[in-house]
């Protein structure tokens, strides 16, 4: 079994993050100062090079005045799709 950093699902996951940054308006040095964290927290997240955790997903969804868990709904329905 793979890594699930290197999965189609986490690449989604990662699409659906820079989706919904910039429609909130944000870079990633303004999303790393909203969540109180250096700019490369951001880079390396959504470069792939770092894994965001479920609590960490939580926290960028909330800095981006989301809700975790609708955004996680649409995560796994688009999951599902890679599955079958």
């Amino acid at each position: 079994m793979k890594k699930s950093i290197h999965s189609d699902e986490y690449g989604i996951v990662l699409q659906k993050l820079i989706q919904m940054r910039e429609e909130a308006g944000l870079t990633q040095r303004d999303l790393a100062e909203k969540m109180d964290r250096e700019n490369s927290f951001i880079w390396r997240i959504e470069h792939g090079e770092r894994r965001l955790d479920v609590v960490e997903f939580f926290w960028v969804c909330n800095a981006l005045g989301q809700d975790a868990k609708a955004v996680y709904a649409e995560l796994a329905k688009e999951f599902h799709k890679v599955i079958s």
